[in-house]
Formats: structure tokens, C-alpha cells, sequence
């Protein structure tokens, strides 16, 4: 029996609520909404098997940044790593809050960044770029708790690359010394980076995983198996044995209980 709205709800009194049901009836709904996401989650994949197909943009133009220790190009920003994501924050003069702080909504973005542990276990680097000088984003890091790479722009990066006005995500790889911009990711898709997997959704490798339709030859293991304590990662050590027999049987358990 489905009961009335109206009772109980003294405090949401004005707002056009859904109807209050029965655990059954909530079950069922919940279900006919799920079937909807998954059909989303399989078209999300689809399109992130054809971003990963996307033509790459050779970057012949040389850039610098200042850094802690000085003078850096683009390629020491991947810090050795085979593909680098770069915000462009603003942080700046002109820009609301300076001094003190960095652009509101950047700032935002900064705060959801997931531990960088994990990107770099799959070869991917993480840096922030802004045109404020390096002892301003240093005090701005040690006071946010921030602990990404944060470099200062000292030419046209950001205009060539779309951020000159509005923050944005850029994905780059590289092979050797050669350069390519992958994807740019930018207004409201940009809002939703910061977890691990919208990091590396974004690059031209992927997650990584087998799962994942990707190009012949692209690096790939299995699910779940290459993930571990973000203090705990030993570049090219195996899995956990102990962590594998945990998630295998995990995901065990889970294929029981589907209908």
C-alpha cells in the first residue's frame, strides 16, 4: 500500500515530492531505473573505446614552465611517465580571490583530486599550471593541502590549448621526446574530474584493463587486480596474491546473485 506524501513531511511542505511507497514497490522502481543507467554505462563505454581511438595532435611547439627547482619543459612535466593531464587553474592576479586563493570553481576541482598513487600506477602524471609566481602556489598548496605538481606558465600553453579563459583538462602521451595531445576536456564535463577513473577515462590508454575495447597492443590487466594501498605500490611488482584471492571471490559472490 502506498502511503500519502503529504504525512511526515513537515519540513519538505512546497516541494512536488515523489510518492512514498513500500519497500516492494521502491525495489521494483529502483530496478527500472538501473536498467536505464546500465544502458548508459554500456554507451559511456562505447565512447570511451572511441575517444581511445581518437587522432592524436603531434606538439612540435616547445613550452616552458617554472617549477620549485626552476626551468622545465613540457616533457619534464610527465616526470618520466608515458601520459600527463594538465589543469589549468587560475591563480593569478586578476583573478577573484588573489591572493589569498585561487579561482573559486579551480580551487573546487582542486580539493576532489584523488590520490595521485593511483594515476601513477598507471603511468600517468597529474600537474596544475597557473601564471602565479612559484612561492604563491607553494604557500597556496601548503595551506589546501594540495599536493599535485603545480607549475607557472610562462608562455602561450594556455592559449594554444584552449584554457586561456576557462579552466580545462589536457591528455597528452608521449613516445620518447615526441609529444601528442590526446583529448581536451573542458566546461561542464571538466566539473566531474578528480576521481582516478575520470582521469584516466580521459587519456588515450584508458584504464587499462581488459575489459575495456581498445586499439591491439594497448596495455591491459585485469580488473581490480593492479589496484592496492596508494603507499603500497612497487613499479613492475606483481599483484598481491592475497589481494587477488580476495577480489576474485568478490566478484564471485556478485555474479551468484545476478537473476
Amino acid at each position: 500500500m502506498t502511503a500519502s506524501p503529504e504525512k511526515g513531511l513537515k519540513e519538505l511542505q512546497g516541494l512536488d515530492t515523489p510518492p512514498i511507497v513500500s519497500a516492494q514497490e521502491w525495489d521494483a522502481a529502483r530496478e527500472r531505473m538501473l536498467a536505464k543507467e546500465k544502458e548508459l554505462t554500456h554507451a559511456r563505454d562505447a565512447l570511451m573505446a572511441e575517444r581511445r581511438r581518437m587522432p592524436w595532435l603531434a606538439v612540435d611547439k616547445k613550452y616552458w614552465f617554472e617549477g620549485p627547482k626552476g626551468k622545465v619543459s613540457l616533457l619534464d612535466l610527465f616526470e618520466g611517465r608515458r601520459q600527463l593531464i594538465v589543469y589549468r587553474a587560475f591563480f593569478e592576479p586578476g583573478v577573484h580571490g588573489w591572493p589569498k586563493h585561487a579561482c573559486v570553481g579551480c580551487s573546487m576541482v582542486a580539493d576532489q583530486v584523488s590520490h595521485l598513487a593511483h594515476l601513477h600506477a598507471r603511468d600517468t602524471t597529474l600537474a596544475y599550471v597557473s601564471r602565479a609566481p612559484q612561492a604563491d602556489i607553494a604557500r597556496l598548496k601548503k595551506e589546501n593541502g594540495w599536493t599535485m605538481p603545480w607549475y607557472t606558465l610562462t608562455d602561450s600553453f594556455d592559449l594554444d590549448f584552449g584554457v586561456d579563459q576557462w579552466h580545462g583538462h589536457n591528455a597528452f602521451i608521449r613516445d620518447g621526446e615526441r609529444i601528442f595531445r590526446t583529448y581536451f576536456i573542458n566546461t561542464r564535463g571538466d566539473e566531474a574530474i578528480g576521481t582516478v577513473w575520470s582521469f584516466l577515462d580521459m587519456t588515450a590508454l584508458g584504464r587499462q584493463e581488459t575489459w575495456e575495447d581498445s586499439p591491439q597492443g594497448y596495455p591491459q590487466s585485469q580488473t581490480y587486480k593492479w589496484w592496492n594501498w596508494h603507499d603500497s605500490y612497487v613499479p613492475g611488482a606483481p599483484p598481491d596474491p592475497k589481494w587477488i584471492e580476495v577480489s576474485d571471490a568478490g566478484e564471485a559472490a556478485f555474479r551468484d546473485k545476478q537473476p
